[in-house]
């Protein structure tokens, strides 16, 4: 079997935990060498055995810098960058403080452009790099209470296009996988605290016309192909991976 990613190195920041644990594990499982940068060291046995954890605080740019470097230290070289670690809280703009807001922005934006930045010069060495974004369809919509989340995802899809115009002559591609509903221990906590937790289930699953809702493999198998060299032609594209979610029309009931 050929694996898409062998001899690539790949670095997924939360890559131990939901969406970012099903890009990690299929990008093992394609090849690559990955390294996770996180606060936390990634829960999951098999890829703490298989990838190499870098603790950083992704609010601090002095962590990421060091992160990156270390990783190129140790690999000699990084071929993908997945930009996957975000925070998100439910606060309207009355509710919510400045310092709610840059926090927001601090981690879900003004991290990934600092790790674009420093990433850049070894991504763009072998004229064959990949960056992977991770937006969301509050980048293009919105659910109650998030306008801080929504700003920041709209920014990252925002931010894709512009590194893919300016890099595209550097070899290095840029794009962005924009999730809907994904299932991991966060989102399935969110549904018990709920006071109708089957009725919620119910009418979550109603949402999506594939039937069923989303899994980080979902979003991890769509990374392997835009990290792969099957996707060199592809760049600067926001990518809506929620189970045809923001397609159906809600009808009026009852």
């Amino acid at each position: 079997m050929v694996r898409r990613l062998a001899g690539k190195v790949a670095v997924v920041t939360g890559g131990g935990r939901g969406i970012g644990l099903g890009i990690t594990q299929r990008f093992l499982e394609e090849g690559a060498r990955v390294a996770i940068i996180q606060r936390t060291p990634p829960e999951d046995r098999s890829v703490r055995d298989e990838a190499v954890y870098i603790q950083a605080d992704l609010a601090r740019p002095d962590d990421i810098a060091k992160a990156i470097d270390a990783i190129f230290k140790q690999f000699g070289g990084l071929d993908i960058l997945v930009n996957n670690a975000g925070i998100m809280f439910e606060k309207t703009v009355e509710e919510m403080s400045e310092a709610d807001w840059d926090q927001m922005m601090a981690i879900n934006l003004k991290a990934p452009f600092l790790l674009t930045k420093r990433a850049m010069p070894f991504l763009r060495r072998h004229h064959r790099g990949s960056i992977i974004n991770i937006g969301s369809i509050e980048g293009l919509a919105s659910n109650p209470g998030h306008p801080a989340y929504s700003a920041s995802k709209a920014g990252i899809h925002g931010f894709t296009a512009a590194v893919a115009v300016d890099h595209g002559r550097d070899g290095v591609r840029c794009n962005a996988i924009a999730p809907g509903w994904i299932n991991s221990d966060l989102s399935e906590t969110y549904i018990e605290n709920m006071q109708d937790s089957g009725r919620v289930r119910r009418e979550l699953l109603a949402m999506h016309p594939a039937g069923r809702l989303g899994e980080p493999r979902d979003v991890g198998n769509l990374a392997v192909w835009l990290a792969s060299d099957e996707s060199s032609f592809v760049t600067g594209q926001v990518y809506v991976v929620d189970g045809g979610r923001t397609k159906k029309l809600p009808l009026p009931v009852s």
